[in-house]
């Protein structure tokens, strides 16, 4: 990675290490939460490693125009230009580091994984930025090369937003896609009250608000609620807003006695169908991978609904062979792009490609088509996405459809009646809608 091998608990030498690792191919989340751990941060160190990490990889392409003057064709390496993306990243969009402070810490750094001379070649790049100042994004001619740069996303994600959306709701949601996103928690009403929720969260200085887009939702801010007493006593749980509502749109009336969630990990839409289900209501949940079920099951059994959840490794495609029994309600949150998901990981707008979202359709396809099989007469299917690209989620629903004509899309109806004015059946969430994810959420229902 670096020159030499470094042991460091200084949050920007650690921010430089887990960005290289991460533009090999490691997951932001995980790679954070790993070294968290290991350096066993105190929350300011935890804050501003998180910070520098996500603010450079939501940024990268714009980093990548403003740095290019002033390195040109030169051969650097890799840890040595996430560095310089830190430094910029903090002169650029943290206004409370002077800027003296900013040069001192990144020379340090530079010298701390590299040696003097990669020191003295910071040293000049940062100097000479100082001096000429950053070139303006302004100044590229195209309008679609202009806004990848601005926005950091790839042209084709861009020309893809544009074609589906109209170049101005386009442009509403690319200018939104980089904006912090919120914490917020769903409440274990198995478990506790709403208020009980809210008075123990204010008694460790939390502050809490109200949802205005799912029920039993709240937005919370003042730290990690992971850390607080509520959470470890499955009072609650970490959801985004948005997510909450497939499960908000199922019909879970007293009746429905099984559920069928075809791709359930790691388990928070899971654990909300217990919740939401009858007593005495049943929920298969389905992953490919072993060690997803154990989520699942940790999930379940910290919430206290693990005796409602009989969790399996099976490839929902092979759901008609596999499983002899009708259901109730199907709730398909499919595999995905996870364009919605940008806020919380960036680096997907890297990694993903449109040939991966056209593959990714096919396999959403192929899981509607096998469980469907499994769906009781007048039964209710959700399928569900956390991407906002029309390949995966309309394009998918239409097919599916035309191919099962004893299918029909019903209007998706949410608790607080989210969009319902909007005249479309499936509900479409924006990240610039309600400041969450973005989701795309179809109910069908089984008419024969």
């Amino acid at each position: 990675m670096s020159d030499k091998r470094v042991y460091s608990d200084n949050p920007r030498v650690l921010a430089v290490q887990t960005l290289a690792k991460i533009k090999n191919g490691a997951y932001s989340n995980l790679q954070l939460n790993q070294v968290i751990k290991q350096h066993k941060l105190g929350e300011a160190d935890t804050r501003l490693l998180t910070t520098l990490v996500y603010g450079v990889i939501q940024h990268r392409l714009t980093f990548e125009y403003w740095l290019e003057p002033f390195v040109g064709s030169k051969k650097i390496n890799p840890w040595v230009r996430e560095l310089l993306y830190t430094a910029i990243f903090q002169m650029e969009y943290l206004d409370k580091i002077p800027q003296h402070a900013i040069f001192n810490e990144s020379i340090e750094v530079a010298k701390i994984l590299g040696h003097v001379g990669t020191g003295k070649f910071v040293t000049a790049i940062l100097h000479n930025i100082s001096r000429k100042g950053l070139r303006s994004v302004a100044d590229i001619g195209d309008d679609i090369q202009r806004l990848s740069i601005e926005a950091s996303l790839p042209v084709w994600l861009v020309e893809e937003l544009i074609k589906q959306n109209g170049d101005e709701r386009a442009r509403q949601i690319i200018t939104t896609i980089n904006d912090a996103p919120k914490q917020s928690i769903r409440v274990n009403t198995i478990l506790a009250t709403d208020q009980d929720v809210v008075t123990a969260l204010e008694s460790e200085n939390f502050t809490v608000t109200a949802s205005s887009v799912a029920a039993h939702a709240f937005v919370v801010s003042g730290g990690h609620v992971a850390s607080s007493k509520a959470y470890h006593d499955g009072w609650l749980t970490l959801q985004d807003e948005s997510a909450m509502l497939p499960v908000e749109s199922l019909h879970l009336t007293p009746e429905v006695k099984s559920i069928l969630d075809a791709a359930a990990a790691p388990g928070g839409k899971t654990t909300q169908l217990a919740q939401y289900s009858a007593p005495d209501a049943v929920i298969t949940a389905l992953d490919v991978h072993e060690h997803k079920i154990k989520l699942i099951n940790n999930n379940a059994e910290r919430l206290h609904v693990a005796d409602k959840i009989h969790a399996r490794v099976l490839d929902a495609r092979k759901v008609p062979e596999q499983i002899d029994k009708k259901f109730d309600r199907i709730l398909v949150d499919a595999p995905c792009s996870g364009f919605g998901l940008l806020r919380r990981k960036p680096e997907i707008r890297y990694d993903k490609t449109l040939e991966d979202v056209e593959s990714l359709a096919r396999l959403q396809t192929q899981i509607l088509d096998s469980v469907s099989q499994n769906l009781a007469k007048n039964g209710i299917m959700v399928y569900s996405t956390c991407t906002i690209l029309r390949q995966e989620n309309d394009d998918v629903v239409t097919k599916f459809l035309k191919d099962h004509p004893n299918f029909e899309l019903i209007p998706t109806e949410t608790t607080y009646k989210l969009k319902s004015d909007h005249g479309e059946k499936a509900l479409h969430v924006y990240p610039d809608d309600y400041q969450t994810d973005g989701f795309f959420v179809a109910t069908l229902r089984k008419n024969d």
